[in-house]
């Protein structure tokens, strides 16, 4: 476990931008003498999938960018290629829907670059280590990680369970922080559509 107070790791925690949203999780506790692998060794251990869906996701992001700075004449290209994007996320949604096990699916409250917090109908004793395949289906990809549990709040008849990630590539944690804020937009942009709606 870590040696850092829960001040600390609550802080941690806190360091990204965290949004209210439900991601598909699979959570499973590792046994007690579990030693948290090193970077190197996560990438060993994670299946094939993940490491592949953020591979994709990276290439995406950087493979449209530079074709919006072009002239009109790009925009069949862009288009094309946005058409061809939306394939190959489809078949990465079907890929990674294998992966997603019934028995240890949680549901999400809030995540963020800094950790996630899962709803769960009993608490989880602090300090406890977890393996967590969170799927971010909007974005067509997931992420595999090692996790702490610093917090289970009560929460109605359920439990709110703060989990901050221990281990997780650099790319993963860039990719759940550019999702947090993609959905953020798609959430501003609908609540602006709604108040347009209402006001007409």
């Amino acid at each position: 476990m870590d040696p850092l107070s829960l001040e600390q790791k609550m802080a941690q925690f806190h360091e990204f931008f965290t949004i209210k949203h439900q991601l598909s999780v699979n959570m499973t506790p590792v046994s007690d003498d579990f030693q948290l692998p090193n970077l190197e060794d996560l990438v060993g251990q994670m299946p094939y999938a993940f490491k592949i869906a953020a591979e994709v996701s990276n290439v995406d992001s950087q493979a449209i960018r530079p074709l919006r700075n072009l002239s009109e004449h790009a925009k069949d290209l862009t288009d094309f290629l946005n058409h061809q994007n939306k394939k190959i996320d489809l078949m990465m949604s079907y890929i990674l829907q294998q992966q997603d096990d019934p028995q240890h699916r949680y549901m999400s409250v809030e995540f963020g670059g800094g950790g996630i917090i899962l709803k769960r109908d009993a608490p989880l004793e602090e300090g406890t280590i977890v393996e967590l395949k969170v799927f971010l289906t909007e974005e067509s990809a997931a992420v595999y990680c090692y996790s702490e549990v610093i917090k289970s709040e009560p929460v109605d008849d359920d439990y709110h369970i703060y989990l901050l990630f221990s281990r997780i590539r650099e790319e993963d944690q860039e990719l759940l922080v550019r999702a947090s804020l993609h959905l953020q937009t798609l959430q501003l942009r609908a609540r602006s559509k709604q108040q347009n709606n209402d006001s007409n």
